[in-house]
């Protein structure tokens, strides 16, 4: 799979063991934006990475912030991209299966490298279920439209 990383200054070491783990594993990872550890701010690689994942350039994208946050709203300004801010391998899981994430935000100050690695594991392990979530998947596209969400039905 070919997957896209981004961070932050305070997601920097955590962004490149994960590289290291990705690849190992086979991924084609592309580290989008600065990791050098300089001080960075976290619209510039949340915008990198969600414009490869827009564009199709690469399939999935992780951003690792201080908390996850600000990554997560800077990504989801992208047309065609819906990033989740996740803690765990549930909320992990959920994004993948209920509401087709292509994009994983994770806090490199609150999660440690162990989770963060399981919490990606589990992200990217998990398909999106279709059936009833399709219709609130193209709900969410149709905000991006300006449309009202409600006059999806099928």
């Amino acid at each position: 799979m070919k997957i896209g990383l981004g961070a932050d200054h305070r997601g920097t070491s955590s962004i490149k063991l994960l590289a290291d783990k990705l690849k190992n594993e086979g991924h084609q990872v592309l580290v989008l934006g600065d990791v050098s550890g300089e001080p960075c701010d976290y619209p510039e690689p949340a915008f990198k990475v969600a414009n490869a994942v827009a564009k199709g350039d690469i399939e999935l994208g992780v951003l690792i912030c201080g908390t996850g946050v600000g990554v997560c709203i800077a990504a989801n300004k992208v047309k065609g991209v819906r990033a989740a801010n996740v803690h765990d391998e549930i909320t992990a899981q959920l994004s993948r299966s209920h509401n087709n994430a292509n994009i994983l935000c994770l806090s490199a100050d609150l999660l440690g490298q162990r989770l963060i690695e399981k919490i990606v594991d589990q992200w990217l392990a998990t398909p999106f279920s279709g059936g009833r979530h399709t219709r609130r998947v193209d709900k969410i596209a149709a905000i991006e439209q300006g449309k009202d969400p409600s006059t999806i039905r099928e």
